[in-house]
């Protein structure tokens, strides 16, 4: 499948504007970063930073950066409460904000994602996906891309991939920097922000796990 209607663009610029444009972020916004680390650390403790291993480019895993926003509260069986009663207040702004994702600029720059492109998910969700919603996986995720401006969160997963694959099959140097001031115009009105199966979907391994059960 061609991978954007600007092969050129796709295949040689966008990673070169990634590495450059995620440099001179780090550099500008690392006093903002070196900020919240020491708050993360002096309310959360450590770690600061979350990890977690995602599906990159051709479903290859790698580990992405966050911001930590949520405690390790555990029930009395030892298992994790839910992300809603772990959430701080510090999270709930880091991520209203959108500065929790500041560290991913590390991953943009290493090659793992690029600054616009299909959101990357868990490793865990790779069984689920049919071979029309692997497609996203084709590209470099991104930080931010067509399905985040264009509800995030308040989408189904069906809408979500249907604008993944739309981005994949469209992407474009016009399209990359239309997506860039969509999101900045999200970021600084805080929308469509979401808590997994609270205020946003479900994860989608449950998801499609429970559609299956009722298609039986």
């Amino acid at each position: 499948m061609k991978k954007g209607k600007d092969g050129f663009y796709c295949k040689y610029i966008k990673r070169l504007i990634d590495i450059g444009c995620s440099l001179v972020a780090l550099v500008v916004l690392s006093p903002l970063m070196l900020i919240v680390s020491i708050l993360i650390r002096v309310n959360l403790g450590a770690p600061v930073i979350f990890t977690q291993k995602r599906i990159g480019k051709n479903e290859h895993s790698f580990t992405m950066y966050k911001f930590r926003t949520m405690t390790d509260k555990r029930d009395a069986f030892g298992e994790l409460l839910p992300d809603i009663q772990r959430v701080t207040k510090l999270g709930e702004f880091l991520r209203s904000s959108s500065i929790d994702e500041l560290p991913a600029l590390f991953n943009i720059l290493k090659g793992d994602m690029s600054i616009i492109g299909p959101r990357p998910l868990p490793m865990l969700y790779l069984p689920y996906f049919n071979s029309i919603e692997r497609k996203r996986h084709s590209v470099r995720g991104g930080l931010s891309g067509l399905a985040q401006v264009n509800g995030r969160n308040a989408l189904s997963w069906e809408e979500k991939f249907a604008f993944d694959i739309q981005y994949v099959e469209a992407a474009s140097f016009d399209l990359d920097i239309r997506l860039v001031f969509y999101t900045l115009k999200k970021v600084l009105k805080r929308s469509d922000i979401g808590l997994r199966g609270v205020t946003g979907p479900e994860d989608f391994n449950i998801y499609r796990n429970r559609q299956m059960g009722e298609s039986k």
